[in-house]
This record gives C-alpha cells, sequence and structure tokens, in this order.
C-alpha cells in the first residue's frame, strides 16, 4: 500500500495495527521512514504513544492510538435537490449523517454558504468537547478542475461554470478544504468496501449520471473529467436534446431527470429518483421499461470501458440504483457485448457502502490533506 501519514494514521484509527513494527510491516516503509512519520503524527496531536503493547517475541512495543482529541472532518455529497452532511472521525467512521434539503439552482455562492452553515451546525450538536475540526469537503454533482476547485461546465448547475468553490468554503473555514466530483468521491468510497478490487469503476445513477475510475487502487482523475460517461453519445430511434446542448448523450435518456421528465409528460408525477424506483418496485409498466432501458444504454457505454480499462468491478450505486432491472440491464449488456477475457473475473453489483459512499471517499481524500 502507499506510505503516506494518512495511510498510517488510518492504519491506526482502524485497528489494523498498533505500532511502529506493525506499521512498517503493513506499509512497506522502512522502519526509520515509519518512525519518522509517526512523530509528525505525535506532534501534531493526531496520535498519542503510550504503552505496552502486544509482543511478538522480544520487548513488547510501545502502543500507537488515535488522540482522544484528534479531530474531526465534516463532509458534504451535494446533490440536485438534497444534500447528504457528516461528521467523521478520523478514522473515516461517521460520527453522525443527516440529509436536508438542498436547492442548487439557487447558485454557487447561497448554496456554500448554506454548506459551511452546515457544518457548524453539526459541530456545535454532535461534537465532542475540546475536538476540533481539521477539515472540510464536499462533493459537486458536476466536472471539477482538481487544480483549482473550480466547477468546469456543468450541464445541470446554472451560474456555477468557473466558480471558486474550494475559495469560498475555505473562506468559512481555516482549514484545509477537498472539493471534488461526487462520482468520484463515489469510487474512492466504494473502494474501500471491495477488497483485492484495486481497478473499479463506480457508476453514480441519480438525478444525473456519473462514473468514477479507481487503478491500481488510487483515484483517477485526468484532467478532472476522468470517467465522465454522462455525454457520451447513444444510439437512439430518436433524437433527443441534453443539457449540455449536445443531441443523444447518454444523460439525456438514461438520467434521474431524463426519466421523471418522460413519466411526467406520460402523465405519472414524481419528484426524486427514489419515486421511480418505487413505482418500478410497484410494478408500473411505464417505470420499469424506463429503467431497463436506461441500464441497457449504460451497459452499451460501459461495454468500451470494460474492454479499454479491463476493471475488477463495477459498483452501481445513487439514487437509482436499487431498481433491480437496471443493473440487469447493464450486466447484460456488459456480459453480452465485451470480450470475454475482459469480463472473465468482472464482478457487476450494487454498492457496498449504500448511500454514504461518496462521504468516505471525502473523508478518505481529506484525511490525506489534513495530514500530507
Amino acid at each position: 500500500m502507499r506510505g503516506t501519514q494518512g495511510d498510517l494514521l488510518r492504519l491506526i484509527a482502524t485497528g489494523q495495527a498498533e505500532s511502529r513494527a506493525e506499521l512498517a510491516r503493513l506499509s512497506g516503509l522502512a522502519a526509520s521512514s515509519v518512525s519518522l512519520r509517526v512523530e509528525e503524527l505525535i506532534g501534531a496531536g493526531l496520535l498519542v504513544e503510550e504503552g505496552p503493547g502486544a509482543s511478538r517475541g522480544g520487548r513488547r512495543p510501545r502502543r500507537l492510538r488515535l488522540s482522544p482529541g484528534a479531530g474531526l472532518l465534516a463532509v458534504a455529497d451535494l446533490g440536485a435537490q438534497h444534500a447528504r452532511l457528516g461528521l467523521l472521525d478520523l478514522s473515516g467512521a461517521p460520527l453522525v449523517v443527516e440529509e436536508r434539503p438542498c436547492d442548487i439552482s439557487l447558485g454557487p455562492e447561497a448554496t456554500i454558504d448554506w454548506i459551511a452553515a452546515a457544518f457548524d451546525d453539526l459541530m456545535g450538536r454532535h461534537a465532542p468537547p475540546g475536538v476540533p475540526l481539521r477539515g472540510v469537503g464536499t462533493g459537486i454533482p458536476g466536472p471539477v478542475d482538481p487544480a483549482t476547485g473550480r466547477v468546469v461546465a456543468p450541464s445541470r448547475m446554472p451560474g456555477w461554470n468557473g466558480f471558486p468553490v474550494a475559495e469560498r468554503l475555505g473562506g468559512h473555514f481555516d482549514l484545509p478544504v477537498l472539493v471534488e466530483n461526487d462520482a468520484n468521491l463515489m469510487a474512492v468510497g466504494e473502494a474501500r468496501s471491495w477488497p483485492g478490487r484495486d481497478t473499479l469503476m463506480a457508476v453514480k445513477a441519480g438525478s444525473g449520471i456519473g462514473c468514477g475510475v479507481i487503478v491500481n487502487g488510487t483515484l483517477h482523475r485526468g484532467r478532472g473529467a476522468a470517467g465522465d460517461i454522462s455525454h457520451v453519445r447513444v444510439s437512439s430511434d430518436s433524437s433527443t436534446a441534453c443539457s449540455c446542448g449536445h443531441l443523444d448523450c447518454l444523460e439525456a435518456y438514461a438520467s434521474g431527470a431524463a426519466l421523471r421528465q418522460v413519466l411526467r409528460e406520460q402523465g405519472i408525477p414524481v419528484e426524486r429518483p427514489a419515486d421511480i424506483v418505487a413505482l418500478v418496485e410497484d410494478g408500473v409498466p411505464e417505470a420499469t421499461a424506463l429503467v431497463r432501458n436506461a441500464g441497457r444504454l449504460i451497459g452499451d457505454v460501459l461495454t468500451v470501458l470494460v474492454n479499454f480499462l479491463n476493471p475488477d468491478a463495477i459498483v452501481v450505486g445513487g439514487g437509482l440504483s436499487s431498481a433491480e432491472p437496471l443493473i440487469s440491464a447493464i450486466r447484460a449488456a456488459v456480459y453480452e457485448r465485451c470480450l470475454p477475457l475482459a469480463t472473465r473475473d468482472l464482478e457487476i453489483g450494487h454498492s457496498r457502502s449504500g448511500p454514504d459512499a461518496a462521504l468516505l471517499g471525502a473523508g478518505s481524500l481529506l484525511l490525506d490533506a489534513v495530514v500530507g
């Protein structure tokens, strides 16, 4: 594994290691390098060393553990009409998670200020006395430039193009700030739940369509748009304009927003992807047919990526993911159209981290920023 301070802290916080020797063994770092990093973490108030720990022969080592006052991380997963908010400890375990209504169409200033106020509220109500906030982060349902923390040409976020989200959020907190695409965060969060699957694609099927890519255990960002499948052109019997201005994008047919529009035109009122899933579970044929077609189109796009990347797993999350016809159609398209060698050991399944996947991913990346 990698040997950053964040990795070492995570090993201690999750109970996988409790001594410098165990950290060296698990990380592959030299003992001297581990000691240097541990001393820095102790000096920063993140670790404490007390003893003695369990002996494996010879002198008993001094035991390392997370400092009781090490701190918390405040993270958000921003959606079109709601936000999922959480406080995590430095092991990545959620202390509290809440979902609140939030309308991104109000614009970036109002939305980011609302997130900052929500973080203050969570800290005021749930943070143990004396435990500091160490970092803040948010997932954005659109492309994010990793170098600047700015949103770049989002198709469903009017007024957000070029907005410096990281700078605005950092103006509220003199702390490390993480701003990342929501599907990327979901991919990082899911990777923790798929041991041995070092290369995976995480598809977020909600109001929009997103995809994050993990390669050899590490998030692959590219220039910030790696994995963005939402505007890949798909084959269709009719032409449909996408919110990006082009015709026949995947998102124009397979996103929750697109399905909602079609159902409304058919006189079936729905508000959120969860409403569409409920219709499918109730056996409403119009909704079932739309969801099955959405899965087929997503699968058609993924076939190219599977043949190209040969991932170990495709993980499907987001508000539409609990509709079984969606997953079944994705599986059918990928297994039918891809090379046998590309799919021989490929697993296609539901999210294992559930709705908190992006929060867990944000905590993991933010921890690296806090102690890096």
